[in-house]
């Protein structure tokens, strides 16, 4: 017997249908559909995010949803995973409701823990930077790191806007800012991932870019710890040894 075919919803019908939990640091969230991951282990992922952060997503809300598909400027949200639909489906989408925001992610596309969580950690990050902005003592470490040229970064937008604003280009100071926002946000993501789950670090690794050398990692997650100190029940640790 065929499976039956998933039905499509606009956010709107998302969010009119589907309940929203509020952890208890504060951030708002819901599921709908045929999700693979636990309720349990979403509301621990959830909950990982320090409350000093979660106090700026105050207006967000994060659905976890089988498949959000992208289709031009509209959005459609499928209810279970389909291979057809799969094609057309992103990581995540945004909607504006009011001057809330909701965030669709796309649990199907990922399955695992550790991908969906760095999806919605990387989703995380980048709203508190847009709200917060970016740490000064974090900026200097970085750009530091930048002059001491160390190799590698924590995410393609990091390395290619570090080329530019390390260059004599006009669009230099610009990049230079965009630049250290990218990677404040790649690195709280990275922390709340080290917060949520023991991984390795070159779990992290991609092959359009080389990623950051891992004492310089260190030095930023380090920082990024000292900001924002992790909830009760979770801990933050780096630990080094001698790959086989």
């Amino acid at each position: 017997m065929s499976e039956t075919a998933p039905l499509t919803h606009t956010p709107a019908d998302v969010v009119r249908l589907a309940p929203v939990s509020q952890s208890l640091n504060g951030i708002c969230y819901a599921t709908m559909g045929q999700l693979t991951v636990p309720s349990f282990e979403l509301e621990r992922m959830v909950s990982t995010v320090p409350t000093s952060i979660a106090k700026a997503l105050n207006r967000k809300a994060y659905y976890f949803v089988p498949l959000t598909l992208g289709q031009g400027e509209d959005t459609l949200v499928a209810d279970r995973y389909d291979v057809a639909l799969s094609d057309q489906a992103t990581c995540h989408r945004n909607f504006k409701v009011g001057d809330s925001e909701c965030v669709f992610i796309s649990t199907r596309l990922m399955e695992d823990r550790f991908s969906i969580a760095f999806e919605f950690f990387i989703n995380v990050g980048h709203g508190f930077v847009d709200q917060v902005g970016v740490s000064g003592e974090f900026s200097d470490l970085a750009w530091k790191q930048v002059l001491d040229k160390v190799r590698g970064e924590t995410s393609l937008d990091g390395y290619e806007l570090r080329k530019i604003a390390t260059s004599s280009s006009t669009e230099a100071e610009k990049a230079k800012n965009d630049y250290l926002a990218a990677v404040f946000a790649d690195a709280i993501a990275i922390y709340l991932l080290s917060l949520y789950i023991d991984f390795d670090y070159y779990d992290l690794r991609e092959r359009d870019y080389p990623l950051l050398a891992p004492t310089a990692l260190a030095e930023r997650l380090r920082n990024v710890n000292g900001l924002f100190p992790p909830n009760p029940g979770f801990e933050f640790a780096v630990c080094y040894k001698r790959r086989q």
